[in-house]
Order: structure tokens, then sequence, then C-alpha cells
């Protein structure tokens, strides 16, 4: 039987435990990229795949690469910080995606996996390569950082993947990724998948990759039969809001695309305030924030993902059933990795990009790059078009409770938050703020220390160690509207009304 007609993982070659662990997760069939290219990659050769997102990459470099170390691991043990797989990834959550693919794969042979990249701690990290790793999926910033630290070494590395390699090569990536390469060894396989060979891409396969096989299954432009593309030709901002909010009120998931990082923030926040639980996704949002946004759009808590274009590659989330481009993109290479995140393995979606008259000639040069014919089509909120897409709205929930808001926050040094006296407790007055510098006693983050003491008005200003305040450079203590206080001095304590600034002391 040829390959290209194989119909289950076994006829392809794949060793019985990983067809096994694919069969317990509902996975039988082979996407025509796995079948073209893991014969290949199962013999050991070097591969070139190209293939645009949700073509099924991930399974057909991480069979083989499972395969090939399970196969080698005997008599062999894990080494601290010498793990023997490598998959290298563009983005912090196509890297988590690619893990949670591999994961069921290496445990059916008794591997371990882990991942590395930024924005989070490395200690975690630094940890696991400690205790031996078989495999690392990395971001290739993180990844120099601990081989710099000799946290890692990558020596004895047998297969190395560089996933999504055109879009490392979008972000610059590309010298960090020829250092790492260099680092592991001439003899070890790699695995290249990239959507398309251009800015810089296809030097990486000359270097690198020997006697490659090529295996083209489709490339970024290649149409997607099961996704539909819809052109709303909007009349204003106003409009376009209204058609957002109805865009988003269907049943199943959704992602709306954004040009900045604030407007995805603000538009979730609307939509929810509007019965439509959003969540947002940008480069502004902590690890453990973005997981947790992620979390609740995969589990259907949020049924819209508000994102900018970091969520255009890498999030590999099922069922998405419709794309909205709420802001057109910068480049046409964009709208195809932002439109690929519906119509994922065989089934279908639409992709909407919304359009304002000042955007009508812009986007018409993109959607020719990108190979989409579609005719723009004038739309409100009312279209029956659009009712048609949408289908029936989810029930709108009462959005989240807002905290109360702050009290006293004349005390809280700016904050929001009641001035505390030395006992934590509120303390009994409410002191007058000064000119910085200016009479202040320090403390801290400009919350009064209320000690009662032997000053003016019966009251004496402390520190937040519990000693006296002293006025800036020792000079009277002014009243909160910057003017000199009646200071009265004797045996040899200052005192008068000290009074604080909103921050720290000059004293």
């Amino acid at each position: 039987m040829s390959t290209s007609s194989a119909s289950t993982f076994a006829e392809l070659g794949a060793p019985t435990t990983l067809v096994s662990a694919l069969t317990a997760q509902g996975i039988t069939a082979p996407f025509p990229i796995q079948r073209d290219t893991l014969p290949d990659a199962l013999a050991g050769r070097d591969v070139l795949g190209r293939g645009k997102t949700g073509s099924g990459k991930t399974l057909a470099f991480s069979i083989p690469m499972v395969a090939r170390l399970a196969a080698s691991a005997s008599g062999k043990r894990r080494r601290a910080g010498r793990p023997r797989g490598l998959v290298l990834a563009p983005t912090r959550e196509l890297a988590t995606q690619i893990t949670a693919t591999l994961e069921p794969l290496a445990a059916a042979e008794n591997l371990v996996v882990t991942t590395i990249f930024g924005g989070v701690s490395q200690n975690r990290q630094v940890t696991a390569l400690s205790a031996g790793v078989d495999i690392v999926v990395a971001c290739p910033g993180r990844l120099e950082d601990l081989m710099r630290q000799h946290y890692v070494t990558l020596d004895a590395i047998e297969v190395t993947v560089l996933d999504e390699a055109d879009h490392m090569a979008d972000l610059g990536f590309l010298p960090g990724v020829t250092r790492i390469m260099n680092a592991t060894p001439d003899r070890g396989q790699r695995l290249l998948f990239s959507a398309t060979l251009d800015n810089g891409v296809d030097k990486l396969v000359k270097k690198f990759l020997t006697d490659p096989v090529l295996h083209s299954v489709d490339d970024a432009t290649s149409p997607v039969a099961a996704m539909t593309h819809h052109v709303y030709d909007v009349a204003g901002t106003t409009e376009k809001k209204a058609l957002v909010e109805k865009l988003a009120s269907g049943t199943g998931r959704r992602i709306l695309f954004m040009r900045t990082k604030h407007q995805a923030r603000k538009l979730a926040r609307q939509l929810t305030d509007a019965g439509i639980p959003s969540v947002d996704l940008h480069g502004n949002l902590s690890q453990n924030a973005r997981d947790r946004n992620l979390a609740a759009f995969s589990s259907g808590e949020a049924r819209v993902l508000v994102a900018t274009d970091v969520a255009a590659r890498g999030v590999h989330v099922d069922g998405v059933e419709l794309v909205v481009h709420v802001d057109p993109p910068a480049e046409h290479k964009a709208y195809l990795h932002r439109s690929g995140r519906t119509a994922r393995a065989g089934s279908a979606g639409d992709v909407v990009t919304l359009v304002l008259p000042d955007q009508r000639k812009d986007l018409a040069v993109l959607m020719r790059k990108a190979a989409i014919k579609v005719s723009p089509v004038p739309t409100t909120a009312a279209s029956p078009h659009v009712a048609s897409l949408v289908g029936a709205e989810a029930p709108r929930v009462a959005p989240p409770a807002k905290d109360a808001p702050a009290q006293h926050k004349q005390n809280s040094g700016g904050r929001g938050r009641p001035a505390r006296g030395r006992n934590g407790r509120p303390a009994d007055r409410p002191q007058s703020q000064s000119r910085r510098g200016q009479g202040q006693a320090s403390g801290g983050r400009g919350q009064s220390q209320g000690a009662t003491g032997r000053g003016e008005g019966g009251q004496q200003r402390h520190s937040a160690d519990g000693r006296p305040g002293r006025s800036g450079g020792g000079r009277p203590g002014r009243s909160g509207a910057g003017r000199p206080g009646a200071a009265r001095t004797g045996g040899g304590a200052r005192s008068g009304q000290r009074r604080r600034s909103q921050g720290q002391s000059f004293s």
C-alpha cells in the first residue's frame, strides 16, 4: 500500500505504543501532511514540510521525534541540562500547544517533556532541566538565556524541530535560531515546518538540513474549502460597534482580532459588560493571565476571545466557528494566519472583515495579495445576512460585580486606601497632603502612621518605623496649602503641624 493512501498511523510506520496513545485521544486517521511526511521522518530523513497552521504539522513531527528518542533511549539515563530532543517555536502560546500534543505520546514511551519561554520566572524551568528531561519545547530567547547561564547544553540533541519557521523570521528570531542550531550536533535529524520559505527561511534549510525531503501539502495562500470569507462594508464607527456586538452574540466560540492591546482589552470589557462573556489575549498580559484566559475560552466559560496578532498563530482551540477582523490587519500574511484560527482539521468556519470607508482601498490590496476573492457588502447589525451568519444568540450573562469605589481617597496617598495607624487600624483623623519635600514625614507609601504624641494639636506624626517624622530638610512644617505652619520649639524637639507628601520622606 502506498503511503499516500494509508488510512492509519500504523500503516505509516508509527510504533504500536504511539498508535495506542493516539487512539486513546480519538486520533485515528492521519491528515495529508502526516501521510506525506511520516514515512520519511520515521526513517530518520531530514524533512522540509510546507503547510499552513491547522494542517496537522505538530503530530507530523511529534510522532517521529518520540519514536526515535524512545528507540535510542535503551541504556541511557537522563542527564541534567542535556535534553535529546528540541522543538523551537516562535511564541509562548504555540510552545504550550506543542507540549500539550507531545506529552501524551512522550508519556507512552516514558519520556519527559518541559517547556521553556520568557515572561515567567526561570526557576521552574531550571529545576526541570536539573532533574533531567528528554524533550525541550522552547522559544529562542529564553533558551539562549539558559544556555548562556550554563543550565542547558545542546550537544546531546538527536532531533531538532523548527516549527513555524517563517513566523520566527517575521519576529526577527533567525539570528538566535541560527546560534541555537549551531549548538546542536551535525549528525542529528532536523525537521523544519513552515508555511513559506521567504525572509531567510531558505537559508536555514540550506545551512542545517542534509539532503532534505520536501513535502508541500499547502502553503499560506492555499484556499481552505471549508472557510468562507465575508467583507462587511460599514458606514461609520457607531454602526461598527453595534455590528461587532451582534457578531459576538452567537452561541459558538469566536475570535475577534484588533490592532492594539488597548483596544483588545477595552472591547473584551465592553462585551462582558453587555452580557457576552469575553476574555482578551495580547502581549501586555502575564503568562498566568494568558493561560487563564485561554483556559476560559477553551472551556466555553468565555465564548469570545478578543486578541491582537499574538493569537494569530499558536492558539489551537477546536470549534472556533467565526473569526472577525474587527480591525483589518496590516498585511496579507497576518490576515491568513488570523483566519486560520477557524476551519481547522476539516471543520467549517467563517471569516468576517469589517471595513470602514477610509480602509477600503488598503483592504482591496491586502485581499488581492492573500488571493481571496470576495465582494464587500454594505452591512449593519440589522442586516439579514448577519442574522443568518450569527444564528441563535446565546442568553446574555450578567457581568461580574465590580468592586465598590474606594473610600477616603484623600487619606490614601493616591492609592484609594484609608490611612492606617501603627496598629493597622484606620488612623483617627485625616491628614492633609503637602507639596512633595515640604514638611513631610516618611510614610513608605504615603499612608499616615497615626500614633499619638506631644505635637501641635496633641498629635505628632510618625514615620513607618514608629520614629517621629521630621519636616523636609529641617525646615518648619508647612500646611496642606504649602504655607508655613505655626512651629513651636521646646526641649530640642521639633513639633508643629507635620505634613506628608504622597510617597517618601526627604528627612
